[in-house]
């Protein structure tokens, strides 16, 4: 078998040599293939030692031709690969042929010599040679590992959730396509049994007119039969000469011409519904028109919070969230506020037309979505939709924060819109000009408007009982809180000397609520048939809106959070 030049001469090395004993360092490269050739060279980038034939082609190669080689004559005895352990082989992204050595503690950021020159010559630099020997060692190395370790462990249950997601959404989807084939089997069902009803009726009134076609049929014939029979024994009596029975027989005639008969005859035909059609039912046609008149997918939580609202019996203030960011064009005005299922606080800001997404856990606004016009107020539909006013467009627009804040869709109210509440599908939203409250489904539809008339005319905000049978709204330049029933009877008010100017409201389990007193900084806790109340808390700063967040068992207001 013929061997190639190189592997010859490489084969013939490795006997001479004898065995790795020989030599100090064994080609590595080679050694993968079962050859142990004498190094002659070692690469600091590769941490490889390299016979003379690697060594030619490492040099020559495009990605290996800058690397710091080591001749032979520089290896000795005493030289390993890990006295090269401390030695920097990385080369940098930016500068290609420099290798990183150095870490700027100013800026977080590693950079060979050319970096540290250009960008960081006035920061504060350490080289790594020097830093990192026994680094493996070190706590540092262990506080690395042990984040990381944390981190694995919070990956793996995250990719267990989103596997977990997965087969709910699976199972839901198989839900949601089990239910509307069974809806549609419903529906046929139902139109099958209308359909036949209104067949069976029009079968009636034809087998009830065809009879009256029939017996009009046989009288006539009876009455042609003896029409004729009458003729023909005239014509006979003439022809004898039988003028006796001719006289008989032509006043029997002449009677039955006096009959009624046939005229009763022509009336029950003429009284027949022979022409009838099949009119359309008008309801079911506009209601067959409209898009969503079969259905349509609602988004529910499968969030569970870790526990239900506690009761609140005192308010302790804690630090303040700044949601101020840098592309505020003014002071910060926050006239509603809710918390999602996800644990996000979610802000109008009136001042700046934005809605702000906060991160209660790291205290800061994680994203904002400019709008065209001013947010009032807010309220969660679902694990990730809310709804928010804004009143000078007299519009509902709904968002979701799914992937990141957007419009879904917006609902026309055609009136100004202030607070608002979301309770069983519906909308209840306190509006002025004129002063009232509307309630909405989801599709906008009006299902009832309630006049507002002990209204003083500045923003109200509302809250709705867990029932839907009262609503709360507030009255700010009354100084007081009103519960209406959904026909628009007042059933109670609320007043405190201490309540100026109450404003947004936040309903707790147990039927009372919360609410922020404007102008002089307090807030209440009120029970739901308005006859008792105290203050809660004092010294906040123009307290505008109030939410809970269940996750921190948290109040948090516009300026502050309490617990």
């Amino acid at each position: 078998m013929a061997v190639s030049g190189r592997k010859q001469v490489d084969l013939l090395r490795s006997l001479a040599a004898g065995s790795e004993e020989d030599f100090d360092h064994c080609c590595e490269p080679c050694l993968t293939t079962g050859q142990r050739i004498e190094a002659h060279g070692f690469c600091g980038i590769c941490q490889e030692y390299l016979c003379s034939t690697c060594l030619d082609c490492h040099k020559k190669a495009k990605m290996s031709k800058t690397h710091n080689i080591l001749s032979k004559d520089e290896l000795d005895k005493s030289h390993t690969k890990q006295q090269s352990y401390n030695e920097c082989t990385e080369l940098c992204s930016a500068h290609k042929k420099e290798v990183i050595k150095f870490y700027c503690l100013s800026h977080k950021e590693l950079g060979c010599n050319d970096c540290m020159t250009l960008r960081h010559r006035t920061c504060k630099i350490e080289y790594i040679p020097d830093k990192c020997r026994g680094i493996a060692d070190g706590k540092e190395f262990d506080n690395v590992m042990q984040k990381l370790s944390g981190k694995l462990k919070e990956a793996e249950k995250i990719s267990q959730m989103a596997k977990e997601r997965s087969n709910d959404i699976n199972e839901c989807n198989k839900e949601i396509i089990k239910a509307i084939t069974e809806f549609r089997k419903e529906i046929n069902d139902r139109l099958d049994q209308m359909q036949q009803y209104v067949s069976t009726t029009a079968e009636g009134i034809k087998t009830k007119n065809i009879k009256i076609v029939q017996k009009v049929l046989e009288e006539c014939a009876s009455m042609i039969s003896d029409i004729k029979s009458l003729q023909s024994k005239l014509n006979v009596n003439k022809s004898n000469h039988q003028n006796s029975q001719l006289f008989i027989d032509m006043k029997r005639a002449e009677s039955s011409l006096k009959s009624n008969e046939l005229n009763d005859a022509e009336k029950s035909l003429i009284n027949t519904n022979m022409h009838y059609s099949f009119e359309r039912n008008s309801d079911l046609e506009s209601l067959l028109s409209k898009t969503r008149v079969f259905g349509e997918i609602v988004s529910h939580s499968c969030y569970e919070p870790p526990n239900k609202m506690k009761s609140v019996d005192r308010l302790i203030r804690k630090e303040e969230i700044n949601v101020k960011t840098s592309s505020d064009k003014t002071e910060c005005c926050i006239t509603g506020c809710a918390v999602l299922n996800t644990n996000k606080l979610v802000q109008a800001d009136n001042f700046n037309d934005k809605i702000k997404l906060v991160s209660i856990e790291n205290r800061r606004v994680q994203e904002e979505k400019a709008l065209d016009s001013n947010p009032f107020d807010i309220v969660v539909m679902s694990q990730d939709q809310f709804a928010v006013t804004m009143p000078f467009n007299q519009e509902i627009v709904v968002i979701t924060t799914y992937d990141k804040l957007s419009c879904v869709r917006s609902i026309k109210v055609n009136r100004t819109c202030y607070g608002i509440d979301y309770n069983q599908d519906c909308f209840y939203v306190a509006c002025l000009s004129p002063s009232s409250v509307i309630v909405l489904n989801t599709q906008g539809d009006i299902l009832n408007n309630i006049p507002l008339t002990f209204l003083s005319g500045y923003v109200p905000y509302i809250a709705v009982s867990k029932d839907s049978k009262l609503l709360y709204i507030s009255d700010f330049g009354n100084n007081s809180v009103v519960s209406v029933a959904l026909q628009g009877e007042v059933t109670a008010t609320y007043k405190h000397t201490d309540l100026r100017g109450p404003l947004g409201m936040l309903m707790l389990d147990d039927g009372s609520f919360l609410i922020c007193s404007f102008d002089n900084g307090t807030i209440h806790k009120v029970n739901g048939k308005l006859k008792q109340g105290n203050i809660m808390c004092k010294g906040v700063k123009y307290p505008r809106s109030i939410c809970y967040s269940a996750h921190h068992d948290e109040v948090l207001l516009v300026d502050m959070i309490t617990k």
